[in-house]
C-alpha cells in the first residue's frame, strides 16, 4: 500500500515538472518573433518541446522516460545559455544543491518498493 502512495508522489513530481518545462518552452516560442533567438537554440527548444508535450503520453507508464525527458528539456535550455554567458554558472551551481536534492529525492522515489516487502 505504502509502495503504491509513493508512486503517486513520483508521478505527480514528474508530471508537475513537465508542466511547468511545457510551459517554459511554449512561452519561449511564443516570444520568437519579438526576442531574436540563435538558430541552434530555436531547434532544440521546438525538439525538446515535441518531447515535453509527448511524454505525457508516450511516457505515462515509464519513470525512467519521463526523467530522461525532463533531463533533456532542461539541458536544452541551460547549456546554450551558459555557453554563451559563462558567469550564468554561478548562480545554476548555487541552484545545484535544492536540485540535487529534488533529483535525489525523485530517483529514490521511482525505486521505493521495487524489489522491496512491504513494513507493517
Amino acid at each position: 500500500m505504502s509502495s503504491a502512495r509513493w508512486d503517486k508522489v513520483e508521478f505527480t513530481a514528474s508530471y508537475t515538472l513537465l508542466a511547468i518545462l511545457a510551459t517554459e518552452l511554449l512561452t519561449r516560442l511564443g516570444l520568437v518573433s519579438m526576442f531574436p533567438v540563435p538558430t541552434v537554440d530555436l531547434v532544440l527548444s521546438i525538439t525538446a518541446t515535441v518531447l515535453v508535450l509527448g511524454a505525457f503520453w508516450f511516457a505515462r507508464r515509464s519513470r525512467a522516460a519521463r526523467l530522461w525527458v525532463i533531463a533533456f528539456a532542461a539541458a536544452t535550455q541551460l547549456v546554450p545559455m551558459v555557453i554563451r554567458q559563462p558567469v550564468l554558472l554561478l548562480p545554476l551551481l548555487g541552484a545545484a544543491i535544492p536540485v540535487g536534492i529534488m533529483l535525489w529525492a525523485m530517483i529514490a522515489l521511482s525505486k521505493k518498493g521495487q524489489g522491496s516487502t512491504p513494513h507493517s
